[in-house]
């Protein structure tokens, strides 16, 4: 547990985009002590979010968000961050001594050299969760990653914050930050892609309830993954069982043309990975392969 001279002043707290990160963080701030006065938001579900999480924080304009707020959260999208960072900067918006935190996976604190130049105190702290914009995320954030970029000055201020919002903080390295969210997105966002899709298909083959049917297997699949890393890969891909994939693939051509080349490019993965691990014997790996690049086989329907 920190000391007290390593957790950060009860400060004010204002938001930069009403999104479903912003005000969960700040509504994890308030737990801790801290005191949202400000938000920014136009869309009708920021308004929602807002009033949701934030009750009586009033939406202004977001200069007027940096004018009440000492500690301000940036949550907008990335590609959106780095024209907020030099806009605000430009127009005087931010002040010396305030800490400016963005909560962008991609960027460090190198996006906010603008607000640094104003003489604020820059921090990325990115809550390694999916948000669903309700109260929920505020209850998720115990015990939930960030991968945290600072000055090192700052390092102890930051790791502090994520702390009191019930996180955990991992250092992550300025220039480690793009692939420390290509990792995130892969792991994340391709899983709820996958498992969508094998939803669809079990629907497809008259299972009433896909979800109830997949649960106890990705749930075992992801806990031995973790666990153990390629040494939990199993399946006919795994096994070399060519003749099992070839008529995956035909089934997927005749029934789901669209999830063909999903199908394909995992399977080659899970190929490379299983081969190069020792679980796919050589032996067996050149007619699997051969059935993953024959075109008649997994070719555009």
């Amino acid at each position: 547990m920190n000391e007290p001279q390593d957790r950060p002043a009860r400060l004010t707290v204002g938001v930069v985009g009403a999104g479903r990160v912003g005000p969960a963080l700040a509504a994890a701030l308030r737990m801790a002590g801290h005191r949202p006065v400000a938000a920014s938001g136009v869309s009708d579900a920021s308004v929602r979010r807002a009033a949701a999480l934030l009750p009586e924080v009033p939406l202004v304009e977001p200069a007027e968000v940096l004018a009440r707020a000492e500690l301000v959260l940036l949550t907008v999208p990335d590609d959106a961050l780095p024209g907020l960072v030099s806009g605000l900067a430009e127009t005087g918006a931010v002040r010396p001594g305030q800490l400016i935190v963005h909560a962008s996976g991609r960027y460090g604190t190198a996006v906010l050299d603008p607000a640094r130049r104003a003489g604020a105190l820059p921090l990325a702290l990115h809550p390694a969760m999916t948000f669903t914009g309700s109260p929920v995320d505020v209850q998720r954030l115990a015990g939930c990653p960030f991968g945290v970029t600072a000055p090192e000055e700052l390092r102890l201020a930051a790791e502090a914050l994520v702390i009191e919002m019930g996180g955990e903080p991992e250092w992550i390295e300025e220039e480690a930050r793009p692939l420390y969210h290509a990792a995130l997105t892969v792991g994340a966002n391709h899983l709820v892609t996958l498992v969508a899709q094998s939803m669809e298909l079990l629907r497809t083959a008259g299972v009433e309830a896909p979800g109830r049917m997949l649960g106890p297997l990705l749930g075992a699949a992801l806990d031995n993954a973790l666990r153990s890393g390629d040494a939990a890969l199993t399946g006919p891909v795994a096994r070399g069982d060519a003749g099992t994939v070839a008529a995956h693939v035909a089934e997927l051509r005749a029934h789901a043309p669209q999830s063909v080349a999903a199908y394909l490019a995992m399977a080659r993965a899970t190929a490379d990975r299983a081969l190069a691990n020792g679980l796919l014997k050589p032996e067996l790996a050149e007619d699997l392969l051969g059935v993953l690049s024959d075109p008649g086989v997994g070719g555009a329907a």
